[in-house]
C-alpha cells in the first residue's frame, strides 16, 4: 500500500478530501489546550521538572499528529498520529515507575519493557482468547492494557500508602491515576461507538475521544508535576534569592 493511499476509519469521513473530518480535525485543539494548561502549571511549579516538560511537549505533538491524520488520512499521517501516543504511553509508564513507585532506572526500564512486550501481541492474544467473534471495539482493543495499567498502578499505590514513608504522595499519585483512568474509560467508550452512532450522529463520536483524551493527558501530567514538586527538596536561601 502506498504511503499516500487514503484511509477511511471514522464515521465523519465520507470522502478523501482534506477537510472531510472537520470536527475530528479541530477537536484536536483539546491536546494543545491540555499542553498549554500543563505548561502553565509546570512554570508555577518552578519550571525545573525536565521529564514533565518532555511529556508536555509530547502532548502537543499528539494533537498535531492527530490533526494531520484526520486531514490527510493516509499511511504516513497514521504514523504521525500513533507514534506520539505510543511515546507518551511508554514515557509516562517509565516516569510512573520512577517517580510514583520509586524504582531505579534499570528496574523501571525492565518493567516498561515487559509492559511493551505484553502490549505488542495483545490484540492477537485477544482474538485467540475470545475466538472468531471477538469484539474489535472499533479498533480500541490496543488501548485496554494502558487503561488497565492506570488502574493497576493506582491500586498498588493505594495499597502501599499506609505503610509508605510519605503516604500522602502515594495517595496523590493514586488519585491522579484513578481520575485519568475514569475519564479514559469514557473516552474509549466514545471511540468504540463511533461507527455504531453514524446512523443517528452523522459526525460520529470520535471527536469526544479527542476532547476527553486531552483531559486524560492533562490529568496525568498534572499528577506527575504535583508529585515531583512535593518530593523536591526546598530551595536553599541562595536559590530563593536567585528566583
Amino acid at each position: 500500500m502506498s504511503w499516500f493511499a487514503p484511509i477511511d476509519l471514522y464515521c465523519e469521513r465520507t470522502s478523501a478530501g482534506f477537510w472531510a473530518e472537520p470536527v475530528n480535525a479541530f477537536s484536536n485543539a483539546a491536546f494543545l489546550i491540555a499542553a498549554s494548561a500543563a505548561y502553565l502549571l509546570w512554570r508555577r511549579g518552578g519550571g525545573r521538572d525536565g521529564p514533565a516538560l518532555a511529556l508536555i511537549c509530547i502532548v502537543a505533538v499528539v494533537g498535531i499528529g492527530s490533526f494531520l491524520f484526520h486531514t490527510f488520512a493516509n499511511r504516513w499521517s497514521l504514523l504521525a498520529d500513533v507514534l506520539p501516543i505510543t511515546v507518551f504511553i511508554y514515557g509516562y509508564f517509565v516516569l510512573a515507575m520512577r517517580r510514583f513507585v520509586g524504582l531505579g532506572v534499570p528496574a523501571a526500564l525492565a518493567i516498561t519493557g515487559a509492559f511493551l512486550a505484553f502490549n505488542v501481541p495483545f490484540e492477537t492474544l485477544w482474538r485467540l482468547a475470545l475466538g472468531p467473534g471477538a469484539p474489535t471495539l472499533n479498533g480500541s482493543v490496543g488501548y485496554l492494557p494502558p487503561a488497565a495499567a492506570l488502574v493497576a498502578v493506582g491500586a498498588f499505590l493505594s495499597w502501599r500508602a499506609p505503610r509508605a514513608t510519605f503516604p500522602g504522595l502515594d495517595r496523590l499519585a493514586a488519585r491522579s491515576l484513578f481520575g485519568a483512568a475514569a475519564v479514559f474509560a469514557l473516552s474509549l467508550t466514545f471511540r468504540t461507538l463511533d461507527h455504531a452512532a453514524c446512523a443517528t450522529i452523522p459526525i460520529g463520536t470520535h471527536f469526544a475521544w479527542h476532547g476527553l483524551n486531552g483531559l486524560v493527558l492533562y490529568l496525568l501530567v498534572r499528577g506527575a508535576i504535583r508529585h515531583g514538586t512535593l518530593r523536591a527538596p526546598p530551595l536553599s536561601h541562595g536559590e530563593r534569592g536567585r528566583g
